[in-house]
């Protein structure tokens, strides 16, 4: 049945009237002859009455089930930007034919026919360019088909949860297969709202009942709602289906598009995983992309992704300009459905049921023969792996892996290089290429560390999460990286099995048949090394080629993946070298994973002692005494959680022990601050060594230094925070001041005394965080502009008259009050001085702008449970500090992160404050 376009009703939340047009559109194809009217979101006629000349248009498509009114933020907020003075945009925003408030054709529209009917539409129009597309879902597919086909208009290109490409022998996503099974498509998707409400109840947070049923609004009757199911019908689930090749041409023609792209992801959509975005990420390598964790398939609803697309597209990346040089370079041809030979034309399919597989990054892959071909080498770098091709025929012990009953193995440098050559060869054999990304979910020792240096030989990106992040956060890490392999232990491969994790699985141990059919298992470590056997190595990987994503604690959000190229990965080993002098007769003991992989490329012996690598805290004086009598070792690398426990057991050392921890010359704690008092406890058990405690972050390891004899002396200074000292090497510091609003927006700078954000540069800072273009921006926002690279930390603190920096807290968590911003660490410790506090927390309660501080602290001994302290301890406590409290809570134990055990979740802390001071009952933060 067919029905009239319309004009949406007044009254929906958020949509403006005066942008609704309905244009009568001459048909093609399907419509040869006939007259169609659309309803579009169009800001030209209002742009025009302004009198502003828009600087271009974007062209937002919708998908299925919704219509222009998920647009209406982008619509809104372009016109009051060009209201306002700001870049003006043009926004034309369609519904598509036979959805929303366009008329109902009661035709069938394959994927061909609507791009076709969206080319009609724009040529009645007369668009001209520059022309941005913006699409989502089915929109995403059919605005890149414009894209293909407009090469002289086109400028650039900007997708929300879509897809172009399902790879082979996958099945498609479970709730699309249900929707269109046989029996069920008509129901669910047009005799009743299923499929309606099942798309809108996938927000996050819930829509309200309004716009709930704003979007409701075009689909009351069954009638309305047969494009629906026609959507869901075209769905090309394998090349027998008739849009298969239409598809399939579009796909190919976005390998071939060079303009700018902008990816915003939501990673919680059932329907468009990860695996969507790392194809198309391989088909566009130039694209932005943003994946808004925690946001889903409405990601339009779930976050501000307007702010993000006028953000991206004043960005300076001549988007705007008239010159289409390099999309034009972009075949437009309707019967092209041949295999694109360009970025993405090269894939290995070798998914399947195991749910992942390998394919050639071919950018990366062929940048990387080019190097090779060139001599691959930068005359200032030398490769992560050169000290260990200088040792390869030493028979010296270079990597021990330590158990509870002593040593476990000793791998020698001859045997390592070989392990590594071998084990490169053999996945290059396996189809691994450069660039290709492969997750590590083994324990560190000698197969971790042959594993990572034969990937960076390769040039595969080694991708390492944290065990201590658990299981949902290693699900998110694994996911948002997209691995095109995994290497792991059983347990590992047991839950990427289980939890759906992407990539080709390798096993370490050699499996019966049986389970590794079950866990989805390709191939072990043995066949990769039989493979490798007679295999030879290919060009190695340039100084500024991708080299690891390593994920972030958690302990401040999500874990974000910090990108690494060779050149960075080296300098640090370089300025590690330097600064605490190690050689190859050095040895090292690390109880911090970051730091155990170092040991071949600094050419020195390394060893791990026996301790669960997801829980620091399990280490042992005893087992860290072991490690040093076995190896000989003059450093000792341990994190604040490791030394807690170090500390906790030195009780049960031995005089062997003693004896050997009176060896070590160099201990380092690493990775958060450390008290002076735990410090001096643990330099009791290493009485010979210089203690230090550097400063640094997954972004930039090392950053300053401070020895235990400089904490002391700082203790005397006046200055608020925990001193971490002065900048190594070439490392640098600036501070940039915050704003009575708790914003950091001062201008970079060295002024002793200012409070403010840190903001570090250093030849090993990272190069960028991986698929997280917003986050990259606002760690480069406002940075000195001085040739070097610059990344804000999120850290606030100052520097003193001696260029000391004193860290003061995370920016997120800085009180806004009355009197202007208040950094956390200051009066946390002079609370923790007071007898009978062990650890203390200030955090906010109130509006931004009038916070109050609330005390959160542990005692000793321990409280038996939450609630307020004891009122004689409470008033010492505000008698030790000049800042106001509000309350005095006493918690069993605040909230900490597992790989660190010592970084306080303030946030968390703050919202449980709120909840206990406003009369809840208290229970665990």
């Amino acid at each position: 049945m067919t029905s009239p376009a319309a004009l949406p009703p007044e009254g929906l939340p958020g949509l403006d009237p005066r942008f609704s047009r309905l244009i009568a559109v001459p048909g093609r194809g399907v419509d040869e002859g006939r007259t169609r009217t659309w309803h579009v979101l169009d800001t030209g006629p209002a742009l025009e009455t302004l009198g502003v000349a828009p600087r271009g248009t974007i062209l937002a498509v919708h998908g299925n089930p919704t219509w222009s009114y998920l647009w209406r933020s982008i619509v809104a907020r372009s016109f009051a930007a060009a209201e306002a003075g700001e870049h003006a945009w043009r926004v034309i925003a369609v519904d598509q034919l036979d959805m929303g408030f366009s008329e109902r054709t009661d035709v069938i529209r394959p994927l061909a026919q609507r791009v076709l009917d969206l080319a009609t539409l724009t040529d009645t129009l007369e668009l001209a360019g520059p022309v941005v597309t913006l699409g989502h879902d089915w929109g995403g597919v059919i605005s890149l088909g414009w894209a293909v086909d407009h090469p002289e208009l086109l400028a650039g290109v900007m997708l929300l949860n879509t897809a172009v490409h399902h790879p082979e022998g996958v099945p498609i996503p479970a709730p699309l297969r249900l929707a269109g099974a046989r029996g069920v498509l008509a129901a669910s998707t047009v005799q009743t709202t299923a499929f309606l409400d099942t798309t809108l109840a996938l927000a996050s947070p819930a829509l309200t009942p309004k716009v709930k049923a704003a979007f409701r609004a075009p689909y009351a009757t069954a009638e309305r709602r047969r494009a629906i199911g026609g959507f869901v019908a075209d769905i090309p689930v394998d090349a027998r289906h008739a849009s298969f090749a239409e598809l399939q041409r579009i796909a190919d023609g976005v390998s071939r598009l060079t303009v700018p792209a902008l990816m915003l992801w939501g990673p919680r959509d059932p329907i468009f995983s990860d695996r969507y975005l790392d194809d198309l990420v391989e088909r566009m390598p130039q694209a932005d992309v943003h994946r808004f964790e925690g946001a889903g398939h409405l990601i339009a609803e779930d976050r501000d992704y307007a702010a993000a697309v006028l953000t991206w597209l004043a960005e300076p990346h001549g988007i705007a300009s008239k010159s289409h040089s390099s999309a034009g370079e972009v075949g437009s041809s309707r019967d092209s459905v041949g295999v694109a030979e360009g970025a993405g034309a090269a894939r290995v399919e070798a998914q399947g049921a195991a749910g992942g597989g390998v394919r050639s990054r071919d950018a990366d892959a062929a940048r990387v023969q080019a190097q090779g071909a060139a001599g691959g080498m930068d005359a200032a770098w030398t490769p992560l792996w050169e000290r260990l091709d200088a040792r390869r025929d030493d028979d010296v012990t270079a990597v021990i892996e330590m158990g509870a009953t002593g040593v476990v193995r000793r791998v020698s440098w001859r045997q390592l290089d070989d392990r590594v050559r071998t084990l490169a060869a053999g996945l290059t054999a396996l189809g691994v290429r450069a660039g290709d990304r492969v997750s590590l979910l083994v324990p560190p020792g000698p197969t971790l560390t042959a594993i990572i240096y034969a990937c960076l030989r390769i040039g595969a990106v080694v991708v390492v999460a944290d065990a201590g992040l658990g299981v949902r956060g290693l699900t998110r890490a694994v996911r948002g990286a997209w691995p095109d392999v995994v290497i792991g232990e059983l347990p590992g491969l047991t839950a990427a099995r289980v939890l759906g994790w992407p990539g080709l699985r390798i096993s370490v141990p050699t499996l019966p048949a049986v389970t590794a059919r079950a866990l989805g298992i390709r191939h072990s470590l043995a066949d990769v090394t039989r493979e490798g056997a007679a295999a030879g190595l290919p060009p190695s990987p340039g100084p500024d080629d991708p080299a690891a994503i390593l994920f972030t604690s958690g302990s401040t959000g999500p874990a974000k993946g910090v990108a690494y190229t060779h050149r960075q990965l080296s300098a640090l080993r370089d300025i590690l070298a330097a600064h605490f002098d190690v050689s190859s007769g050095t040895g090292l003991v690390t109880g911090f994973a970051p730091f155990a992989l170092l040991g071949p490329a600094l050419g020195t012996l390394s060893v791990t002692p026996d301790m669960d690598v997801s829980a620091p805290r399990t280490l042992t004086a005893s087992a860290v005494a072991a490690a040093v009598r076995a190896s000989q070792a003059r450093i000792v690398f341990l994190s604040p959680a490791a030394i807690l426990n170090v500390v906790a057991t030195a009780d049960a050392l031995t005089d062997d022990d003693r004896a050997a921890l009176a060896g070590a010359e160099t201990f380092l704690s690493t990775g958060a601050p450390i008290s002076e008092a735990l410090l001096s406890a643990a330099a009791r058990v290493m009485p010979n060594a210089t203690a230090h405690t550097p400063y640094g972050m997954t972004e930039c390891l090392l950053v300053t230094d401070i020895t235990l004899d400089g904490i002391r002396a700082a203790a005397e200074a006046p200055d608020a925070g925990v001193c971490v000292g002065t900048p190594i090497g070439e490392n640098r510091i600036r501070i940039s001041a915050l704003e009575t609003d708790g914003r950091a927006t001062g201008d970079p700078a060295e002024t002793p005394g200012v409070l403010g954000e840190i903001l570090v540069s250093a030849p090993h800072l990272k190069d960028h965080y991986d698929r997280l273009w917003l986050t990259d921006r606002e760690a480069s926002r406002q940075t000195p502009d001085d040739g070097g690279r610059w990344h804000r930390t999120g850290d606030v603190g100052h520097l003193d008259e001696g260029g000391r920096l004193w860290v003061e807290g995370r920016v997120p968590h800085v009180l806004v009050t009355a009197d202007g911003p208040l950094a956390p660490v200051g009066p946390e410790q002079q609370i923790e001085r007071v007898d009978g506090v062990r650890r203390a927390a200030v955090v906010g309660v109130g509006p931004h702008g009038l916070r109050q501080a609330v005390a959160v602290i542990e005692t000793t001994p321990a409280a038996q449970g939450p609630g307020l302290a004891a009122p004689e301890l409470a008033a010492r406590i505000r008698a030790a500090t000049d800042t106001p409290l509000v309350a005095v809570l006493a918690v069993p134990a605040l909230p900490t992160d597992i790989r660190h055990n010592s970084k306080i979740d303030r946030t968390r802390l703050s919202g449980w404050a709120e909840r206990v001071l406003s009369g809840e009952r208290p229970t665990a933060p």
